[in-house]
Order: C-alpha cells, then structure tokens, then sequence
C-alpha cells in the first residue's frame, strides 16, 4: 500500500556521477525505497505510517529515538495495541487514525484532511508518554484510500513550540510595545507596527536595511548595545536609548536633543539574542530589539524637574534681594540667580530719555572678554528684538543659527549667542526697559515655557528697579 509510488520522486532511478581515481567514472543507482528510507530516518519529526488494515508499514530513526522501538521492532506489526499502546486504548487509537484516511477527501478542504491527535504512547521499557500527532491520510491516483501517516512528537514540547510561534507572532503583530528583529548584520528583517511608528517609517520599507537608514544621533549606543547582545553579553537590565531619526523620516529638525520632540525619542529597550534551536550549535540567528516608547512620560518628568528647581531659583533669588541694602543690586542679583540651566548670558537694558535703552548691567560679568559698556545708551537698530518687547509689552523671542555667523553681531550681542528672549520690564503699569536672555551653541531655542520663566525674572527685575527710582539710588 505504501510503497515506494507514493512519494513524490520520479519512479525512474536518480543517477549520479561520482569520479573515481584515473579520471574513471561510475554510476550508481538510487532506488526510490532508498530515497524514502532517507528522508524519513532524516525528519526532525518521529514518524510511522499504517496501511488501511492498521499494519505499521514505516517507522523512522527519530521514532525510535523517542520511544525505543526499533523499525524491525515495529514495521509489519498488525495493530499498535500491546506495544506502542495498551491493549485497552488499541481500539480507539485504531479508529482515530484510520477515520482521517476514510474522510471524504471533499471534506477535506485544503488541509488535505490532515488532523491533529493526541495519544498515549508506550516506551520500549513500558513507559507511558502523552503524545501530540499529526495525521495525514494517503490516497492513489484515483483516491481511493491507502493509509495514514502520522508524525508525532511530546505533547509538552510540541506546546511549547506552539506557545513560542504564537509569542512571535504576538510580539510581531499589535504588541503594546515595539518588537524589531534584525540579523547578525545588523539588517531589519522583521518589525511590527508600533516599532515602524515609532521610527517614524513603515515596515514595509525597513526590512532588509540597516538602521542606520533610519537614526541618527544616538545611533552608535544601539549598535553597541545589539553588538553586545549578538557576542553573548545583552544588558541586563532594560536601557534608555534617546535616538534622533533622520531627516525625511519624521517633521522637524536639529541637533541631537536640541529638536522638536516628535524627532528625538527615548525608547526604554531590552535586548534578547536569537539562536536556533533546531541545530547542535548554538547559531546566532540576530538579536530581539524589544522598547516601549517613553517619550512623552520623560519629557513631562524633565519638565517638571526643570519647573521645581526653576522655582527654587526664584526663591532663594527673593530671598537673598531681601538682604540688600541697594534694590539695583537685588536686581542684578535676579539675573545671576535665573542663569543657571536657563541661558549663557543675560543683559539688563533700562529705557533712556531719548527713547533709546541704556545698559545698566550684564552677567556674568563682562561679556566675552569685552570692556563692559554700563551706563551708555546701546545703539540697537530698528526693529531690534529688545526695541520691540519695549514697544509692545511681550516677549520675544529671535534665532539667528549657526549659518548665519554674523547675526549675533548684528544685534550687538557676543558673538556666541544664536538664540535671544527680550522680556519688557513692566511695573506700575509702566515699561521700564528690557532684560535679555542668550543662548549658545548646542542648545535649543527659547519656548513659551522659557518665556514665562523670563517674565518672572523681570517681575522682580523690575520691581527692583522701580525701588531704586522712588528712592532715588544708582
């Protein structure tokens, strides 16, 4: 029933040619039986096939590696009851087999009536082991049925494995959380959704490319920490990684840190090595990049820190002006007191007769090495940012970037500065100048945030100098 027709291999002979010393040749003939016996006794899986009277027909090396009985133990045997199974479940396996090889093959849908089983199988030294199989029918040319063949293996492990492919299928499908795959080149070879989301990419155009498509700054802290992980070492515990995408990828722009915040995301990230278990050595097949993306949870955290110790700084500015004698000294303390984290420089501008603003003082100190101009009227031009916060009552804020070298001279201000706040100093209904706040190279520009703070700097600012002019100091 069984023979060597039914496998799908021509009934003609394989012939090959093997060379021999001399340069003489040789053929040899591979009969069909030998091929099947072949790639039986080379299946991963335990196998044996029964014809339609439940005599056991084939019986490969794996089976016997499971459960002890050899081929010549089990290929002719009528029946599996007293051996592979008790005598009091002979029955019922019996019938559960060779049902499948009696279904209507238009029942059978595209599945080609295959079933899955679970039996009680013996060992050789008689003991008893749940076993899941599957059980595939075999029919001729017209048909008609044949037998069965049923591939088997442990219940627990064949669970297991289902439990693993439907865990990657989970972790690749709509997982809370990002899931990327990539080989030991460092190549995407499969992401699920949220991943591709939050690289700002589709997945479809990810795989097969290296990351470096896809990040920029922050991208050398991946590729360690991946590197790591393919040579056996993977952090411990998970990593905050802050990547920056690439241009194109994502609106928006800037310096690592410095960009909006769509650009730059803290991805909380575990790494998981990759190895395949169908094989004696261990071969490293890539690494799991496993993150959740915990942008906006950190940014909220950075903010609020940022407010908390901002806040501190106001406090104990109000604190140390109350101990001076002079209020135009409490105001230049204020300016000390909100540098720290904020802005590089700030500049103290108090309006003059003329309309114009006059320096009054600076911090730190003296500017960029320069003689400190205190006292003299700053010729600022038309449309100066600090000439429009006094005219119209608000802050400004102007940016002048790194291409542009001679912005920051143009506005009279040290040459290192690329970002400005002019907040007007307003008390008693009145402006009574501007305060000025610059940035440096490497960092972001001033936010409506950063404008609120300034505004409380220049509260007290200018509460302080109303002081001294009711007083009549400095």
């Amino acid at each position: 029933m069984l023979g060597v027709e039914q496998v799908t291999t021509h009934s003609e002979a394989v012939h090959s040619e093997i060379p021999h010393a001399g340069n003489d040749t040789s053929s040899f003939l591979v009969s069909d039986r030998g091929l099947l016996a072949s790639l039986l006794d080379g299946m991963e899986a335990a196998f044996f096939a029964l014809d339609t009277t439940g005599t056991v027909t084939h019986w490969n090396q794996r089976a016997t590696r499971l459960l002890g009985w050899t081929a010549e133990q089990a290929v002719g045997r009528a029946g599996l009851g007293g051996w592979l199974v008790r005598e009091a479940d002979a029955a019922e396996v019996r019938r559960q087999l060779l049902e499948v090889a009696r279904a209507a093959p238009e029942r059978q849908g595209g599945g080609a009536g295959r079933r899955t089983r679970e039996f009680p199988f013996l060992h050789a030294d008689g003991a008893r082991t749940l076993m899941r199989a599957t059980v595939t029918p075999v029919r001729d040319e017209e048909g008609r049925p044949q037998g069965v063949y049923c591939a088997f293996g442990e219940a627990l492990a064949q669970l297991d494995l289902e439990r693993h492919l439907a865990l990657s299928d989970a972790l690749l499908g709509d997982a809370p959380f990002g899931a990327l795959l990539a080989d030991p080149d460092l190549r995407t070879v499969a992401v699920n959704g949220r991943a591709a989301h939050a690289l700002g990419v589709s997945p479809v155009d990810m795989l097969g490319e290296p990351l470096a498509e896809f990040v920029g700054a922050g991208l050398d802290e991946l590729e360690s920490a991946l590197e790591h992980t393919l040579a056996g070492q993977p952090p411990r515990e998970p990593v905050e990684l802050w990547l920056t995408l690439r241009e194109g990828e994502n609106e928006g722009g800037g310096p690592l840190g410095e960009g909006p915040p769509e650009r730059r995301r803290c991805l909380v990230s575990g790494f998981v090595p990759l190895g395949s278990p169908v094989v004696g050595d261990p071969v490293p097949l890539g690494v799991a990049w496993i993150f959740q993306d915990a942008t906006h949870a950190k940014r909220a955290g950075q903010g609020a820190a940022r407010q908390r110790f901002r806040d501190s700084q106001l406090s104990r500015a109000s604190r140390a002006a109350a101990e001076c004698p002079d209020p135009m000294d409490a105001a230049v303390l204020h300016l000390h007191y909100a540098l720290p984290g904020f802005a590089e420089h700030a500049l103290l501008d108090t309006a003059g007769e003329a309309g114009g603003l006059v320096r009054i003082a600076e911090s730190p100190g003296s500017l960029a090495g320069r003689s400190t101009a205190r006292g003299l009227a700053v010729r600022y031009r038309a449309g100066h940012p600090a000439l429009q916060a006094v005219d119209c009552g608000v802050p400004v804020r102007a940016t002048g970037g790194v291409s542009r070298s001679s912005w920051a001279r143009d506005h009279r201000w040290p040459v290192d500065a690329e970002h400005a706040l002019c907040v007007p100093l307003r008390s008693r209904g009145r402006v009574l100048g501007a305060l000025t706040f610059l940035r440096g190279g490497g960092r972001r520009a001033f936010d409506r945030l950063d404008a609120g703070y300034g505004e409380e700097v220049a509260l007290r600012v200018a509460a302080a100098l109303d002081l001294a002019r009711v007083l009549g100091t400095r």
